[in-house]
């Protein structure tokens, strides 16, 4: 029987008018041939095809996702921790319009915050950020994605937001996440669904306090439930006591930009073009903005080898002295 079915199989494939020749179709054929005889159900015949190694269609190689924080060696081993932000856009309370929530989630440590505002700016955004580092102490890096209100604009080259001037003056290097990858934002993405599942989607809200009056109820029982199941983080930095805000000085320390190369090798950074390497085309890079020594430094980066990530060029680059404006 599996012999008449390969047989049918190969006969199908060569001279039928139709050209299928799937389990379906080879099961109507032989029952159409053969209307006494037992036949094999679809399944079967699938089986059959699959044991004798004849199937077109391939399995998915799946690989093994790499480590969390892969993309910055001082992450990937667990000596330095990352706070990641974000914003929830498109909630609609009935009767009293838009709100957004600015949400924040420690990559190692078990804290998480979740802001509901009737709209979030970068002034506001600093508002809630820097009492909250007051708080926790300060992390070794920042991670946002490329939203103006975290970067600055876009509309002119070698512009720095409010936000990242603040992270580099008070020693926190900020990552930007390449846009539309996947896999980057995962701990702030599944701690957004999380919020939205257990505190928007639970409840109808009457007005902007009461969303703020359940979100800090679940954070209050979410961070202490994570911290009895969670090992604690790297440790944080106190924040500086004689620290005041300046947006006017000169930055300082580093800025990491995670970029993807276009088709000639370049990379698109600080809103300019930046060549790096022809041979390493569509492929991702770390680039690191040093203010100090006035140069960035591109490293190679591969998910499948995540602990390779060799340096592969140091382009000169000197930020330029100007006027922040408000």
């Amino acid at each position: 029987m599996e012999l008449a079915v390969l047989a049918c199989r190969q006969r199908l494939a060569t001279t039928s008018a139709l050209g299928f020749y799937g389990a379906q179709i080879m099961a109507d054929t032989l029952c159409a041939e053969n209307p006494l005889l037992p036949l094999p159900s679809v399944r079967t015949i699938g089986r059959i095809l699959q044991r004798h190694g004849v199937l077109d269609g391939r399995r998915r190689l799946r690989r093994q996702a790499p480590p969390p924080g892969w993309y910055v060696p001082a992450l990937h081993l667990r000596q330095a921790e990352v706070d990641a932000f974000d914003v929830i856009e498109g909630l609609v309370i009935e009767g009293r319009g838009e709100i957004e929530v600015l949400t924040g989630k420690a990559l190692w440590g078990p804290d998480a915050v979740a802001w509901p505002l009737a709209g979030v700016t970068a002034p506001t955004v600093l508002e809630h950020m820097v009492p909250y580092w007051r708080r926790h102490g300060l992390p070794s890096f920042a991670q946002f994605d490329n939203d103006t209100r975290f970067q600055g604009g876009h509309n002119h080259p070698d512009v720095l937001g409010r936000v990242v001037r603040v992270c580099v003056s008070l020693g926190i290097t900020p990552i930007f996440v390449p846009p539309r990858e996947q896999g980057f934002q995962a701990v702030i993405e599944h701690f957004n669904g999380l919020w939205q599942a257990k505190v928007w989607q639970r409840v109808h809200h009457a007005d902007l306090a009461m969303v703020q009056s359940r979100s800090e109820q679940f954070l209050a029982a979410y961070c202490g439930r994570l911290a009895q199941r969670t090992e604690h983080g790297p440790p944080r930095r106190p924040f500086p006591a004689d620290w005041s805000l300046n947006l006017q000085a000169h930055p300082r320390g580093q800025m990491i930009s995670l970029r993807r190369t276009d088709a000639q090798g370049q990379v698109s950074l600080l809103g300019r073009p930046f060549p790096v390497d022809p041979m390493w085309p569509h492929r991702l890079l770390r680039c690191a903005v040093d203010c100090e020594y006035h140069q960035i430094r591109c490293y190679r980066l591969r998910r499948r080898e995540p602990d390779q990530q060799p340096l592969v060029k140091t382009i000169e680059y000197v930020f330029p002295t100007k006027r922040f404006i408000e």
